[in-house]
């Protein structure tokens, strides 16, 4: 979208959910007050019999001036207040070479929406300074062309780890969402797309996997293309797992957490352990006061975080990047760090 229509619609969507919160407000003054006129005198009075307290105006008032500062900083500081989140998680079946082994993953970057090249180099040198042992992106690099990463090739590409920077493509990855001159032009893109993870230095994992070894045991990295209901179900689950067995200690790339309810959880090939992105968390929710809450979840029953089902894990990232909506609000841009240990 162009600047003008960003900041119109931005206004109106601030304007609006502020007015909506002022009236919510409102309203909860107004049952408590007709609450108060059934207990007092055992009827119905009306409202119009009972003014509105000028104290709870001013209130609701305040909410909505919060409101709407509050998207302003969504839009100008929450887009890019990246947060690092670390989780340790405990298998029967982790080799021992690799208990304390760490991870660092980072999901839809979402580069065309970038406008400030020197806050995406504070997340870079955050994930940096996470010194993990491995890298991992789980798809959506751009929004819908190649070349909008074209400008932070030299960001991303500063990413190292001694396991190596791994990838997998996302949704939005292979161009669906716009208009392409020709069905060569969109195939082009998608090529030049995969050839700039390579000159990031990402491994692009294509339904496929690779062994990391430390000593003489292994684990298994495999990523998919992406598989999502409603979204394309393009990878192959098993092809990326031909030639692993059953019980190798597996972790997998695949961009949609929905692929993980339908292929992952219960497949007879254990794989410990699932990394998505995909949701956002909607970019908009509250996690706070043991409150977790987005109107994502009404979608994905799992939409960030950790989620444990038949002794295997999935994290689903929150993003790096942001879309559509220019900010976050309560939802802030993440950057996950996992740390494998071996139940003793």
């Amino acid at each position: 979208m162009n600047t003008f229509f960003q900041v119109v619609s931005h206004l109106f969507l601030g304007v609006l959910i502020a007015e909506g919160i002022f009236s919510v407000f409102l309203l909860l003054g107004d049952l408590y007050r007709f609450a108060g006129s059934l207990l007092t005198n055992f009827q119905p009075a009306g409202f119009h019999w009972i003014a509105r307290s000028p104290y709870w105006i001013d209130f609701s008032f305040l909410m909505l001036i919060a409101t709407i500062l509050l998207f302003i900083y969504g839009i100008t500081k929450g887009k890019y207040a990246y947060r690092v989140i670390k989780h340790t998680l405990y298998f029967d079946d982790l080799p021992e070479s690799f208990d304390g082994f760490t991870l660092t993953q980072i999901s839809d970057v979402h580069a065309g929406s970038f406008t400030n090249p020197k806050e995406v180099q504070k997340g870079i040198d955050l994930i940096n300074a996470q010194k993990s042992d491995l890298f991992v992106f789980t798809g959506d690099l751009v929004n819908n062309a190649a070349t909008e990463i074209a400008p932070y090739i030299g960001h991303f590409a500063q990413i190292k780890a001694p396991y190596g920077q791994f990838s997998v493509l996302g949704n939005h990855d292979y161009g669906d969402y716009i208009k392409w001159p020709s069905e060569e032009a969109k195939i082009k893109n998608l090529q030049q797309l995969k050839q700039f993870h390579a000159e990031i230095g990402f491994r692009l994992l294509l339904d496929e996997h690779v062994e990391l070894h430390k000593g003489t045991e292994k684990i298994i990295l495999a990523g998919i293309e992406n598989w999502g209901i409603g979204f394309g179900e393009r990878g192959d689950l098993e092809k990326a797992l031909t030639n692993t067995k059953r019980d190798d200690f597996k972790i997998l790339l695949s961009h949609d957490p929905s692929h993980w309810d339908a292929q992952v959880k219960n497949n007879p090939s254990k794989i410990q352990l699932s990394l998505a992105g995909h949701t956002h968390g909607m970019q908009f929710g509250i996690e706070a006061f043991g409150i977790k809450w987005s109107p994502v979840k009404y979608r994905y029953t799992h939409w960030a975080g950790i989620k444990e089902e038949n002794n295997r894990f999935l994290n689903v990232n929150r993003g790096f990047g942001f879309l559509g909506f220019s900010g976050r609000i309560g939802i802030w841009p993440e950057i996950t760090v996992i740390e494998l240990k071996r139940k003793k």
